[in-house]
């Protein structure tokens, strides 16, 4: 979406919101698609002495898989976003300022770039999950697996006389 600004460019005090919904549904991270719902958008820009600010949130709901036990679940995403808005700068290397195309503002291009950047490389479903067996794969939160533990091969000998012990 293209917010037009031109109206509010130079004239300080006056505010414009905006609302909306993006379509995130295409965007891939690792091979999975965790923005199956649309985002909520929601906003104003605001005109600060001539200084643009923009600050809205995104909402949504992530459908995602836990990297430990590879469980699906979701997760509520709540972000705020502030950013300001020119028109020009002095500085080409600032980039915690949006350039206008035109006196308008790309707000799909600024809210997807800050959700990409907002994602956790990992997911866990719980602080507590336990993951998967290494050994059998077996969920190790619906309880313990029965496998046996390895033993390393250089006390094979030692475990031998434990278990005569346990006999």
């Amino acid at each position: 979406m293209r917010l037009d600004l031109r109206s509010i460019i130079h004239v300080p005090g006056v505010s414009l919101p905006f609302q909306f919904e993006l379509d995130l549904s295409g965007l891939d991270f690792y091979g999975e698609k965790p923005f199956a719902h649309p985002v909520r958008i929601s906003g104003t820009v605001r005109n600060m002495a001539d200084a643009l600010l923009l600050e809205g949130t995104a909402e949504t709901t992530l459908e995602l898989t836990c990297d430990r036990c590879l469980k699906p679940f979701s997760q509520d995403l709540h972000l705020p976003v502030s950013t300001l808005l020119a028109e020009e700068v002095e500085d080409e290397e600032n980039d915690e300022i949006v350039l206008l195309e035109n006196g308008a503002a790309d707000l799909d291009e600024i809210f997807t770039t800050a959700l990409v950047l907002s994602m956790d490389a990992k997911h866990i479903c719980s602080e507590d999950c336990r993951g998967l067996c290494p050994t059998c794969g077996a969920n190790l939160n619906d309880g313990p697996c029965g496998c046996r533990k390895e033993i390393d091969p250089r006390l094979a000998a030692l475990a031998q006389l434990l278990d005569k012990e346990n006999e």
